[in-house]
């Protein structure tokens, strides 16, 4: 009943109503009954059961180093200017020296055999150096845009997806699935990866904690039958060997592709904790 009547007037109407009680009692008396009420809420709240997910954010690091930069190559050149104005000298520039000195004092055909030996290293380096052809850095799984393959992209970070059913949809999104009782969440993230890409593949996972966190709210039918929503908690791990085994579609993609791949909301959440999305 007392709930109902502060509820129902403001403190300016309590001493009509209540002529005994004195302002600073009703007051007090209001504010534990708001505090119930918001106790009673968050109950309500924290009661909401939630599906507990394992996703693994599975990288490929870049294979070559990546071109550098404007800013990189003016550094670079700035600090090959000072080692060649401040270093010492190298053994062959010593010896280069040592048989121009024997030059003036030595016979001409002492110094031409001394000269050509120098000559003869210096010429045998220029030529393989010009004889030795770089590795093309772009792939024929490039050129054909292959993406089903980690020999491509080598000079940057791929993350695997694969296609999933969530719901009534398929999505391509990180190998995600449910947890089960007794596991822990790193378990789980294992166990997910395994049953997404097979026994064969290696990979490195960096600790037991997720490195992030996405949640979403099930739809009206699915709420009712017990399960609020899923909190889907993403494990980083690192690929080291292997090759995908199991019957699924993957894709590996860098940061462009994923932009284009992944649910709107998903990547707006993978992008808060990998740097390079």
């Amino acid at each position: 009943m007392f709930k109902q009547i502060f509820r129902s007037v403001g403190l300016y109407n309590l001493n009509q109503i209540l002529p005994d009680t004195s302002q600073k009692a009703a007051t007090i008396y209001l504010s534990i009954v708001q505090h119930r009420d918001t106790r009673t809420f968050s109950t309500i709240t924290s009661m909401r059961k939630w599906d507990l997910y394992s996703a693994v954010c599975l990288e490929r690091h870049p294979i070559i180093i990546q071109s550098m930069g404007e800013m990189e190559l003016k550094f670079y050149n700035m600090l090959k200017k000072i080692e060649y104005e401040t270093s010492l000298k190298s053994d062959h520039e010593l010896k280069r020296e040592k048989e121009e000195r024997k030059k003036s004092s030595s016979k001409e055909d002492t110094i031409e055999t001394l000269i050509q030996t120098a000559q003869e290293f210096e010429d045998s380096s220029q030529e393989e150096l010009n004889n030795f052809k770089f590795a093309p850095t772009i792939t024929k799984f490039d050129e054909q845009n292959v993406t089903s393959t980690l020999k491509r992209k080598l000079n940057k970070n791929l993350l695997l997806l694969v296609q999933q059913k969530v719901g009534n949809s398929h999505y391509w999104i990180p190998p995600q699935g449910i947890r089960k009782e007794g596991e822990t969440m790193r378990q789980t993230a294992e166990r997910v990866l395994r049953d997404a890409c097979g026994a064969n593949i290696k990979v490195k996972f960096y600790g037991n904690a997720p490195i992030g966190f996405y949640k979403y709210k099930y739809p009206k039918k699915i709420c009712e039958q017990g399960s609020y929503g899923a909190k889907i908690f993403y494990f980083l791990a690192k690929y080291i060997d292997g090759d995908i085994t199991n019957n699924v579609k993957y894709q590996w993609l860098d940061n462009e592709e994923l932009e284009k791949m992944l649910p709107n909301e998903v990547q707006k959440s993978v992008s808060q904790f990998m740097l390079f999305i």
